[in-house]
């Protein structure tokens, strides 16, 4: 984070701190003393957001280009997207868990963002392809729905852990009813299924333009998670159909496919390594 310009840094500095209100504002309206300061919570989100959109602003001018030229711009632009769903969401869906848990999750992708952050490189070429424009928009997009899944299952096995121990009033009025957590959770796996296809159709042709081999994809450590990712979606997805895998077991395996993604978004890059940085 400290490579980056004074500019951004500042910027992206106030961002991450309207996060980190709204995650701590996320614990404490949890607790009873704290729940007014819940109305809190849209205005750091939405601040956040347009913090990181004006960097953003920065970087297309400073490289001319469209700023998705790195992993750290893909996250902030993941970021972004998963904190309009939460605005967007918050309208219908008043509950001081749901909300609690959506800034939770946009904090963590903070962090991971600060963690790979690095300067503004120049536009590749490969960049401003159709391919690459597709496969960007695609894999974002389902790694914004897998995250919606991700807090939805988390919502869901908190709510059925606080049933089972007759915890009504920890339920009542504070968390989304549970068969609506169930459907936001399958709606989040199918939407990242099908947007995933197109991410990794595109990818291919991509890889195929730049010369890639099929040995370069089938080694690279961030294209075999994500293609884990996809299969195991593709199988939770059809046992659910076939009435073999119940909401409980579906919660757990979004959580596991949703921790990969961000594995393969971030870590791949710290620890083990990948061509595939833009």
């Amino acid at each position: 984070m400290f490579d980056l310009p004074i500019s951004e840094t500042i910027i992206f500095a106030l961002a991450a701190a309207a996060y980190l209100a709204a995650a701590f504002v996320g614990i404490v309206q949890l607790l009873a003393w704290g729940h007014k300061c819940g109305r809190y919570l849209v205005p750091l989100v939405a601040l956040g957001a347009i913090l990181e959109a004006v960097m953003l602003i920065f970087r297309a001018v400073a490289i001319k280009a469209i700023p998705l030229t790195g992993a750290y711009e893909s996250l902030i632009v993941l970021t972004i997207v998963f904190a309009l769903i939460y605005l967007l969401l918050s309208i219908a869906i008043d509950r001081v868990w749901f909300g609690s848990v959506m800034a939770w999750l946009i904090c963590c992708l903070t962090v991971l963002a600060a963690a790979i952050a690095e300067p503004a490189s120049a536009a590749r070429e490969a960049a401003s392809t159709p391919w690459a424009i597709a496969h960007a928009i695609s894999m974002i997009l389902a790694s914004a729905s897998l995250m919606l899944a991700a807090a939805s299952a988390v919502l869901y096995l908190l709510g059925r852990r606080k049933l089972k121990h007759k915890k009504v009033f920890d339920v009542l009025g504070r968390l989304p009813n549970i068969q609506k957590l169930e459907q936001m959770n399958l709606l989040g796996l199918k939407s990242c299924l099908v947007l995933m296809t197109f991410g990794l159709a595109s990818g291919a042709g991509l890889s195929v333009s730049i010369g890639r081999t099929a040995r370069d994809l089938a080694t690279d450590s961030k294209i075999v998670l994500i293609t884990a990712v996809w299969l195991l979606l593709g199988l939770v997805l059809a046992l659910w159909r076939t009435g073999r895998l119940k909401g409980k077991t579906i919660a757990y395996a979004t959580i596991i496919a949703s921790a990969l993604i961000l594995f393969a978004v971030a870590g791949t890059l710290l620890f083990c390594g990948t061509w595939h940085v833009f």
